[in-house]
Order: structure tokens, then C-alpha cells, then sequence
């Protein structure tokens, strides 16, 4: 079974798929290329993955972008080291179709209008570790939207965790 899945992996219409971003996402979070009932591997992921880079004022920076056409996020995942502020660069190089960016944030979402070729900025806050999700849900691109993730890695404080068994860890 273990053959077939690296088998599969040689078809041309995967490899084709595999841009050094996929690769990224399918080598940190691994069990992505098949469907694993998990929220993160129903995810399209072809946007592959980002970490935010830290800047001198201690807050995290990524940039989204939406390529022609194509009706994804470039990244689609992108991964925050713990929790805090993130700062997003938000851009639609979709000379044809306007979209908008619907970000999860403490307190309330975020929302931003994205017309053809513009841009925009999104300061969040998410201070806890899991999984966020975004999207852009002008229409109906391709019968879903855009969507990504946002992963913020880090432990739940002591006071917050559930009382239930110790989960599994990757």
C-alpha cells in the first residue's frame, strides 16, 4: 500500500501539481496529499504553505496573493510559530475577477474588498493555538470559494486544556 501511494506520486498530473510550496506543505504537515478526514487535509491545498516571518517590531508578517484565474490562495496555509499579531499583505493579481478576504481574528472577522489588481492589509490577532480558516466568498469560484488555513502552533496554557487523555503528537 506504501508503494502505491509513492507510485501515485509519479502520475504526470501530480507532478506537474508539485511546486516547491506543495512540497513544503505536504512535507510539515504530512498525510495532506490524501484525504484524511482531519479539517487541514480537506483543504485545497495547491497554494501550498508559508511561515509568517518575524519583524524587527516583533509581529508577524505574511502575503496572501490570488493568481489569474486560478481561484486560490498563494500560500493557502500559512503557519504562525505561536500565537500574537499577524500582519497580511493581501493582493489580487486576477485581472478578471474581484474577490474579497473574510479573516479570522480575536473579537470579530476581518473583511476586505480586493477589485481587480489592488491590494489590501489586514492586522489579526490570534493568540491561541489551532487552526483558522479564511476565504473569499464573493461568488462561487469553482463551487467552493477560496479558502485557506491559518496554523498557530503552540501549546494551550495550563489553565485552558480540557480535562481529557493526553492526544497524540506529530
Amino acid at each position: 500500500m506504501v508503494l502505491w501511494n509513492y507510485l501515485r506520486l509519479l502520475r504526470p498530473s501530480v507532478l506537474k501539481q508539485l511546486n516547491p510550496r506543495v512540497v513544503a506543505l505536504v512535507n510539515a504537515l504530512p498525510g495532506l496529499d490524501r484525504q484524511n478526514k482531519a479539517m487541514l487535509g480537506r483543504l485545497f491545498i495547491h497554494g501550498g504553505l508559508a511561515h509568517a516571518k518575524k519583524g524587527p517590531d516583533g509581529r508577524l508578517r505574511a502575503e496572501l496573493r490570488i493568481p489569474p484565474a486560478e481561484f486560490i490562495w498563494k500560500p493557502s496555509v500559512i503557519v504562525m510559530p505561536h500565537g500574537g499579531d499577524l500582519d497580511l499583505e493581501l493582493v489580487n493579481d486576477d485581472p478578471w475577477d474581484p474577490h474579497c478576504a473574510i479573516l479570522p481574528s480575536n473579537g470579530d472577522k476581518q473583511w476586505i474588498w480586493l477589485p481587480m489588481l489592488s491590494r489590501g492589509r489586514a492586522s489579526l490577532n490570534l493568540d491561541g493555538p489551532g487552526y483558522y480558516w479564511f476565504s473569499s466568498a464573493i461568488a462561487n469560484n469553482e463551487g467552493r470559494g477560496l479558502i485557506g488555513g491559518i496554523l498557530v502552533l503552540g501549546d494551550v496554557p495550563r489553565e485552558a486544556r480540557l480535562d481529557r487523555p493526553p492526544q497524540p503528537r506529530p
